[in-house]
């Protein structure tokens, strides 16, 4: 079914719940077919999509483009479709001796109407990848991309509404009104990503009608390295996770944890190798631009803050600041003699800046990242086991990946998530079915029964057979 651009959104919703309710429990051939069609739909626009993103940015590097949009999306899909049929199965559940012969079983079933709010840094990858857990799980599904891609936003409207009806798979574009309208729907589920201040928003408008949320924020993701870590290794992993994207992911690292007499030579050397990774940063292909004129005045603001609270500044590269300020281009960063009280050491970053905080021991650090608000990521660096288990057993993080970052986010074999400020629930993968499932519980009652003699009226033969399932319950 077509509908038109200004049709309401409530209507679109009315819609989709309409068709869903025509047809509740699609089944395997229709939903792989869903995703097939997906698929097909968005690598035959594949450069469009990618020029769309670097427009969008003012210039987005296509490797990264390939890599952390169609990459992702490739592999999610394949995911999905392979293992998609044994997650739809219906699963045998244990049944107390006490009810038997009767059974139990558990039903996975589709929820309905998904809403996917998805952001800027990763606009394709991000939209898509809720939604491919949401068509794999038998669900239609609304998305309203970020206001801050509008060709990538138009475009994705475009080649889904070519493969899908309005009632499967709907992309509402617009600003911030037509967010808050979409947030405010009655869905049966929502997923949003984005930052923590957003998120508790969106998380209000959802609870007024009971709808469930995913929620992927963020949040200042540490990283933590320890005497026994391998420092060139280090280093320059370190880097490729705050550089991709010009440090525009939610799982960047925020900030870096080590011993005081080693900061100075990590941040010489971490230097060093971003100007080996970019001989240069402004008009380099491989480097890309903040995404708007006001992200990248915050990111100058942060620098000046922490400036002129004391902290040193070291900057990659001898680019000429108005070029680099023309194409929105900043520089590898590194920011050492860090205080709680500088700007960039109290919000998420969001860019490549990379600020490093004396911590002498393990302990130490980990008390920092308890003592703060729940990352989405934490990083560990080394070679020592004993180590490396009590950062994973006494720390929370929404995910962890131990000597690199970021690469736990698209293992479609583990859920993605935060928790607590970061975030709440989690997708890809099986992950992603669950959360846009309902398990349903069914108990199958026997004619061999013996629930009959718990029937009224109760005499002293009911109490002696409750006291008997008393004792074997």
């Amino acid at each position: 079914m077509a509908l038109h651009d200004n049709t309401p959104l409530k209507d679109v919703l009315t819609a989709q719940r309409r068709a869903f309710d025509a047809a509740p429990n699609p089944d395997y051939a229709t939903r792989k077919a869903n995703l097939q069609k997906l698929e097909k739909a968005i690598f035959e626009s594949e450069q469009a999509f990618k020029d769309a993103i670097s427009d969008d940015f003012g210039h987005r590097s296509q490797v990264e483009s390939t890599l952390a949009e169609m990459i992702v999306i490739k592999a999610g899909i394949k995911h999905q479709i392979k293992h998609l049929k044994k997650w739809m199965r219906v699963r045998k559940a244990p049944t107390a001796l006490t009810y038997k012969p009767s059974h139990n079983r558990i039903v996975p079933q589709p929820l309905g109407v998904i809403g996917i709010i998805s952001p800027w840094n990763y606009p394709l990858q991000l939209a898509v990848m809720p939604l491919v857990g949401a068509l794999g799980a038998g669900n239609r599904a609304m998305i309203k991309p970020s206001e801050f891609t509008p060709r990538l936003s138009e475009l994705l409207k475009t080649v889904l509404a070519s493969v899908f009806t309005d009632d499967e798979v709907y992309v509402a574009t617009g600003g911030v009104e037509v967010a808050q309208e979409f947030s405010s729907l009655p869905f049966d589920h929502l997923v949003f990503t984005g930052s923590t201040k957003v998120g508790t928003i969106v998380a209000q408008a959802a609870a007024k009608n009971l709808v469930p949320c995913t929620l992927e924020l963020g949040g200042k993701s540490p990283t933590i390295i320890d005497d026994s870590a391998d420092m060139k290794l280090t280093t320059q992993r370190i880097l490729n996770g705050k550089a991709l994207n010009a440090g525009q992911t939610c799982v960047a690292p925020d900030y870096v944890l080590m011993p005081k007499s080693k900061i100075e030579d990590f941040a010489d050397n971490f230097i060093k190798r971003a100007e080996e990774f970019y001989p240069t940063f402004a008009g380099n292909p491989d480097y890309t631009s903040i995404v708007a004129d006001s992200h990248y005045s915050r990111l100058q603001d942060l620098l000046e803050d922490a400036e002129n609270k004391g902290a040193r500044i070291r900057v990659a590269g001898t680019d000429d600041k108005q070029q680099l300020a023309k194409e929105r281009r900043v520089p590898v960063t590194v920011v050492t003699d860090t205080t709680p009280d500088m700007k960039i050491m109290q919000e998420e970053i969001f860019g490549p800046l990379l600020p490093i905080v004396a911590s002498e021991t393990l302990d130490d650090s980990l008390d920092y990242v308890q003592n703060h608000d729940r990352p989405l990521a934490l990083y560990w660096f080394g070679n020592d086991k004993v180590k490396q288990d009590k950062v994973l057993h006494q720390s929370i993080s929404g995910g962890v990946t131990i000597n690199d970052c970021a690469w736990h986010v698209i293992q479609e074999d583990i859920p993605f998530g935060g928790v607590g400020p970061s975030g709440m629930g989690a997708y890809h993968g099986e992950a992603g079915f669950k959360s846009f499932s309902h398990f349903k519980g069914v108990f199958f009652q026997s004619r061999f029964s013996s629930g009959h003699m718990l029937y009224p009226p109760y005499t002293d033969k009911t109490k002696k057979l409750l006291n008997m399932i008393r004792k074997i319950a």
